[in-house]
């Protein structure tokens, strides 16, 4: 079926084209917020311009994984593109050994303040929202081993499970799956060191920008019941798992059969064609045939009991969810096992269920961290000591941000608006990958004359009157 014709290779003499016509309105973008401007009045890492400036070495890594870059030395590519190197409007972009050395020199005041300059650019967009957007925040808090073979890199120590690497702290706003927070930490570090002060000013943020509800969402690690407290009285709300103690297995056991309710998740989405015919569980059948035990959720009960931990001065709601699971061996059950888990919160206004259900979401977080070290990635320690890594993963975790604020920005037409606000929606719950092959990676021809610069599409994508839309959109807005 492959043809056989003769082929014929030959340099174009005046067309030049780019596979990443998207670029374009990120680069309008980067313009619109201000954000090259902003970087270098606050971050000074660099003792001479000659010719580099803070914000060129910053958005030449971002601009590398906007455009599929996956490490430091696929900027090798990017400034040996001629024809990107137009499209941008750039003289030229450092190398990658430069770019790696500019990385070296932050130090963890520099990183703090590179983050600040970040989040106040982030404030900006918030601010275009509509009213709706700012009703309540949600804060979600957690930490990730980033895993390194490298015997060189200064900072990594030996995780909980015997791994070599990094143990950073991420602080994100779900509801526009933002990293507001990024913080390295050696690998044998606990999750919950430092998470307080950073939450503190991630609070602080929300309530500059303007968001009148704050609720603090984490694990067990970030429970903190010394800061329980202080969080109460500034006003947040907070929903955080709590260890199955003994005093707290106790109590739950303690409650009386009649204050336990049957806990309902939600239902699927409903098929909207016909249903396909399930194919069988080879897995469960081996199981079954050989005898092993296994373990089957059977239902759910969820209760709540105040509770006062010893570093608190007034109770909380400390809901449990009580799980019987079946234990089987074969096709049999053999016995129950009862499993409790904790969720304390000071939140009066959400039934049982809505609290454990509020706190579930919560592993929407997951698919972030997921996307910082397989999408962007941020998460990779390419370089050699623990600051320079966490200046890396602060630059690199920028082209989903910048992604982010793309969609927040997104205008919606009246005429339009349940088709505007649908693309809006895809495009800040979309991975990064799909981001990259959907807006990104279309193919464009670059014709530069004196004062602009044409991106000519020579392959349709669906996503196309969206750019269009947001390129006109943002040449006419200036959030500085």
């Amino acid at each position: 079926m492959i043809g056989s014709a003769p082929l014929r290779y030959e340099m174009a003499a005046r067309d030049c084209g780019i596979a990443e016509g998207g670029i374009g309105v990120m680069r309008a973008l980067i313009e619109s917020t201000g954000l090259a401007r902003a970087i270098d009045e606050r971050v000074h890492v660099l003792k001479a311009h000659l010719p580099y400036h803070e914000s060129d070495h910053v958005l030449a890594l971002a601009i590398n994984v906007l455009c599929g870059g996956t490490c430091i030395e696929d900027l090798e590519l990017r400034r040996r593109d001629e024809v990107l190197l137009d499209a941008l409007g750039a003289k030229a972009l450092p190398d990658p050994t430069t770019a790696g050395d500019f990385c070296r020199r932050f130090k963890p005041k520099d990183v703090a303040e590179l983050m600040d300059v970040l989040n106040g650019v982030r404030c900006r967009v918030w601010r275009t929202q509509p009213t709706e957007f700012f009703d309540c925040a949600y804060l979600d808090v957690d930490g990730s081993i980033v895993e390194t073979y490298g015997e060189c890199k200064d900072g990594m120590d030996v995780t909980y499970d015997g791994r070599w690497g990094f143990h950073p702290l991420l602080v994100s706003l779900a509801n526009t799956a933002e990293p507001l927070f990024l913080v390295n930490r050696p690998g044998n570090r606990p999750s919950h060191e430092g998470a307080a002060a950073y939450i503190d000013q991630a609070v602080a943020l929300l309530r500059s920008a303007g968001f009148r509800r704050i609720v603090c969402r984490g694990d067990t690690d970030f429970e903190q019941t010394k800061f329980l407290d202080h969080w109460d009285d500034d006003g947040v709300e907070f929903i955080f798992g709590t260890d199955a103690r003994a005093g707290v297995v106790m109590a739950a056991d303690r409650l009386p059969e009649s204050s336990w309710t049957l806990l309902e998740r939600s239902e699927r989405a409903p098929i909207r064609t016909a249903p396909r015919a399930k194919r069988s569980r080879v897995k469960d059948s081996i199981v079954e045939q050989r005898g092993y035990k296994t373990l089957v959720l059977a239902r759910e009960h969820v209760a709540e009991f105040p509770i006062q931990p010893r570093a608190c001065a007034r109770p909380y709601r400390c809901v449990v969810v009580r799980k019987t699971i079946d234990v089987k061996q074969g096709q049999a059950v053999l016995y129950p096992e009862i499993r409790y888990f904790f969720y304390i919160t000071n939140r009066h206004d959400l039934s049982q269920q809505d609290v454990v259900l509020m706190a579930n979401d919560r592993c929407n977080q997951e698919k972030l961290i997921e996307q910082l070290k397989n999408g962007v990635p941020a998460l990779t320690a390419p370089l050699d000591d623990l600051d320079s890594n966490w200046a890396y993963s602060i630059i690199a975790a920028l082209a989903w941000s910048l992604k982010a604020w793309l969609a927040l920005l997104l205008p919606c037409n009246p005429r339009w608006h349940a088709r505007h606000e649908s693309q809006r929606r895809e495009l800040l719950s979309m991975s990064f990958r799909t981001f990259l092959n959907q807006v990104i990676r279309i193919p464009v021809l670059i014709v530069r004359s004196a004062r602009r610069i044409w991106y000519r599409f020579i392959a349709w994508r669906d996503s196309i009157p969206m750019l269009f839309r947001a390129v006109n959109h943002l040449q006419t807005v200036r959030l500085e």
